[in-house]
């Protein structure tokens, strides 16, 4: 072997190794770290808050140290409290922590994901070299050649030949033939096989997410220091945030897997078909963990495939309100302000001590820029007002067009109720509104046979009436208003009927 190769191999396992997952298993602690993430995390539980996670993991660390666990080098638990191990895995890379519904909450990264898997996997059943492995292998392959190879006749030959398999099988079962069974044994081991395919997805769908904020976190960091007409930066980075699903190498992996797994008809056909699996009894051989995740595969492709979906919102929402509130001179002066006060932090912290009072800044300095002039000298001398119009003092007499839109018309609306009246105590206001002239049949004259009414003592009636009423412009409106019976107006009121008199 060359110097060359073995140098190579060497650099790529030591960038595998630098891997957060790798990182993660290789860890003196990982035992622990495996067991408590894993008992956090499960297919229904994806996110856990803040507080309840730090509450669970102080729990566990009790637990286990009250059974006799980390007291050995051989079993050693991690010091510290709950909150700090968090810490720890959050920059490690094995937890992202994130706002859902205004509550702080951790999740598992891709990296965290993975190294689950790898822990169950080894810590579980072994995989085995089986019939259904090996069929899925050549399943593979050969669906590898059919779409590779362009040639007509050779898939028309293809499938000419599976039609023929598949019409003979069914002119069998048409005989009467009997459905070929297979072994418990082999159904076993087909069954594992889809457990250890469906393993892998859970990172791939996280790796996909983490993929599509990476991208979010680029594209926002070169927003700030794009410099270009902000018209050229809306129209590039919107395009972006629309196809940010084709940005990046796994949205556009998964972006071809979506086309097969988020049709709701492709989801309920794997609920179904999981449903017969589990009818069977062959399932009984299995371990009750391997039945329950056999069962909850279509919901962790469901779960997987929100959380992309999800992750791609956000990141086109974030995208879309940075290019809309993107100013390149505020951006550059907000850097250089931070700029300032990490300096600042630099030249102050070597020459400080542990508990120095820091000055708290309560306002933020005004400029002393003195008096400010506020008025202009005016070289010409001031010139006295203009002086007033002489005019005449004329009596302004209104216009019979400006009376007639005036208030009421009191003396003939009084005469007339009078004589409407006539010899009768009392007069119905409607009535003598109906029967009076256009000229003082308008709205405001209503209200002035109201007024007249009042005034000489009226009486009300339980029933509603409605009249016309007719504008200066000959337009009608139609009013409703109780029922009043007004005294008549050419005799006096009596003394308890006057307004303003009290019963003693």
């Amino acid at each position: 072997m060359g110097t060359r190769g073995v140098e190579g191999a060497y650099q790529g396992a030591l960038r595998a190794f630098q891997n957060p997952m790798l990182d993660l298993l290789h860890r003196t602690y990982a035992p622990f770290v495996v067991t408590v993430l894993a008992m956090m995390f499960t297919p229904e539980r994806p996110t856990v808050a803040v507080a309840d996670a730090h509450a669970e993991i102080a729990d566990a660390l009790d637990q286990l140290r009250a059974a006799g666990y980390g007291d050995t080098g051989e079993q050693p638990l991690p010091a510290g409290n709950a909150r700090d191990l968090c810490r720890q895995w959050v920059q490690a890379g094995w937890l992202v922590r994130q706002v859902s519904d205004d509550v702080e909450v951790y999740r598992l990264s891709a990296h965290g994901v993975g190294a689950l898997e790898v822990a169950g996997r080894v810590g579980g059943a072994r995989t085995r070299v089986s019939e259904s492995r090996v069929r899925t292998l050549l399943e593979a392959v050969e669906r590898l050649a059919q779409d590779a190879d362009p040639d007509v006749m050779a898939r028309m030959a293809r499938l000419q030949t599976e039609i023929d398999q598949r019409r003979r099988e069914l002119e069998r079962l048409e005989r009467g033939g009997a459905v070929d069974t297979v072994a418990d044994d082999q159904l076993l081991e087909a069954a594992e096989n889809v457990l250890h395919l469906a393993r892998e997805l859970p990172a791939d769908f996280a790796r996909v997410a983490e993929s599509i904020k990476a991208m979010q976190r680029d594209v926002v960091a070169d927003l700030r220091q794009d410099v270009r007409p902000t018209g050229e930066v809306l129209r590039e980075y919107l395009e972006r945030g629309r196809q940010i699903m084709d940005a990046t190498p796994e949205g556009r992996a998964f972006a071809g897997a979506l086309r097969l797994i988020g049709d709701p008809a492709q989801i309920d056909d794997l609920w179904n078909l999981l449903r017969t699996v589990l009818r069977h009894g062959f399932t009984e051989l299995m371990p009750a963990p391997q039945r329950r995740e056999l069962a909850e595969i279509a919901r962790r492709i469901e779960q997987g495939v929100k959380e992309v979906l999800a992750a791609q919102r956000q990141a086109s929402h974030v995208i879309t309100v940075q290019v809309r509130n993107h100013d390149p001179m505020r951006d550059r002066q907000v850097d250089e302000l931070l700029r300032d006060v990490m300096a600042g932090l630099h030249t102050w912290v070597p020459t400080s001590r542990p508990g120095t009072a820091v000055e708290p800044l309560r306002r933020l300095p005004v400029a002393d820029v003195g008096q400010l002039r506020q008025t202009v000298s005016d070289p010409r001398p001031p010139q006295p007002p203009t002086p007033l119009r002489e005019w005449d003092e004329v009596e302004d007499v209104p216009s019979a067009d400006t009376r007639a839109w005036g208030g009421p018309q009191y003396a003939e609306l009084r005469a007339h109720l009078a004589a409407f009246a006539g010899d009768a105590d009392t007069v119905d206001v409607a009535d003598a509104f109906r029967a009076a002239a256009e000229p003082i049949r308008r709205p405001v004259d209503l209200l002035g046979l109201l007024e007249i009414a009042h005034d000489h003592g009226m009486t009300d009636t339980d029933e509603v009436v409605v009249v016309d009423a007719v504008r200066p412009d000959r337009t009608r409106r139609r009013l409703a208003f109780g029922g009043v019976l007004a005294a008549n107006p050419t005799r006096p009121p009596a003394a308890d009927e006057r307004p303003g008199t009290k019963d003693e």
